[in-house]
């Protein structure tokens, strides 16, 4: 059970009705508190809940329209995220209360004044480096507009400007990350056919391939919906058409491709990992056409071309720089 998790059920009498968790976990919370449902924009995590408990978890960047008399919110590691949520939760309960829970290094500390627009706010538990804040909603918003929010910047590019619109809490928010930077002067000599961008984030490596190779099929695939709707506006912006979807990781990818261009995560929540990059490493080859191309950007200390050479191929590094390396490979 994830500890914030145990921290709500310390507190169990108080979720024994109607309550809405938004950002749950994929544990057995859900199972232990039969009259809540969830909310989640980790495709992940909705997939465990549709497979354990059917029909009670919503998928996407908005608030179920189904009613809830109570909310928790599972604190996002973003500020900005959190502070769409708990407005898009607190529009819904006015009267009603509102529960944030959160690991302390996850920022559960500056619950208290993220709460504070909306009422008077108390610490009720702290156990398991976690924290368990309540308000009564006496001062409901007005349902925040989230494109209202996004961020929206221009990349002078070689071949012309490129719009990327970023919503709240999509990785780099705001701005281009020194990554994909180096990336974009890589993109050279792809294979044609069915190009997929790995964890699209806003849209950029997407956009960019479609208007570089816009005869080839473009999906674009994340595992998160603000990032998913972050990318659509990006295309959008630019007047460029694709596929985006959202899964869990590799395995919900198309087949059959010419190549994966990506600058794969490595956070989840305020924790560190690699377990979708190394299990794209792994199953490359098994969405690639023969030929086909992976090219992806990389920390520099991480121990990537071996891997990348078991499983799918020779390895070259084509660039360095700014602390990163451009790793291509072909399936033979």
């Amino acid at each position: 059970m994830d500890p914030r998790s145990e921290v709500l059920l310390r507190q169990a009498d108080l979720f024994q009705r109607p309550v809405l968790l938004a950002g749950l976990p994929a544990d057995d919370l859900l199972g232990a508190l039969p009259q809540a449902s969830g909310w989640t924009w980790h495709a992940g995590d909705q997939a465990a809940a549709d497979s354990r408990f059917p029909g009670r978890s919503h998928f996407g960047t908005t608030p179920p329209a189904t009613p809830f008399g109570a909310a928790v919110l599972f604190l996002p590691k973003s500020r900005e995220l959190a502070d769409y949520l708990l407005a898009a939760l607190a529009a819904r309960l006015p009267g009603g209360d509102l529960f944030v829970v959160g690991e302390k290094r996850g920022g559960i500390e500056r619950a208290a004044k993220q709460l504070a627009p909306y009422g008077k706010p108390r610490k009720l538990d702290n156990a398991r480096h976690c924290q368990l804040w309540q308000v009564t909603v006496e001062q409901a918003p007005a349902e925040p507009d989230l494109l209202r929010l996004a961020q929206r910047y221009r990349l002078e590019l070689a071949d012309g400007p490129l719009d990327v619109v970023s919503l709240p809490g999509v990785f780099s928010h705001g701005r281009l990350d020194r990554g994909t930077a180096l990336l974009l002067q890589h993109l050279e000599d792809l294979p044609r056919g069915h190009i997929l961008d790995f964890g699209c984030g806003a849209g950029v490596l997407g956009a960019v391939l479609k208007r570089r190779y816009p005869d080839s099929r473009l999906t674009l695939l994340d595992v998160d919906a603000f990032a998913a709707a972050s990318s659509r506006l990006t295309l959008e912006a630019n007047g460029l058409e694709a596929e985006v979807i959202t899964a869990t990781g590799i395995r919900g990818a198309p087949g059959e491709l010419a190549a994966i261009v990506s600058n794969p995560p490595f956070h989840q929540g305020v924790h560190t990992h690699y377990g979708a990059t190394e299990e794209l490493l792994r199953q490359a080859r098994e969405h690639l056409s023969p030929g086909g191309e992976m090219r992806l950007v990389a920390n520099s200390f991480l121990r990537y071309p071996p891997l990348i050479e078991y499983h799918l191929g020779p390895c070259q590094t084509l660039a360095e720089g700014d602390g990163f390396r451009i790793y291509r490979a072909r399936r033979s």
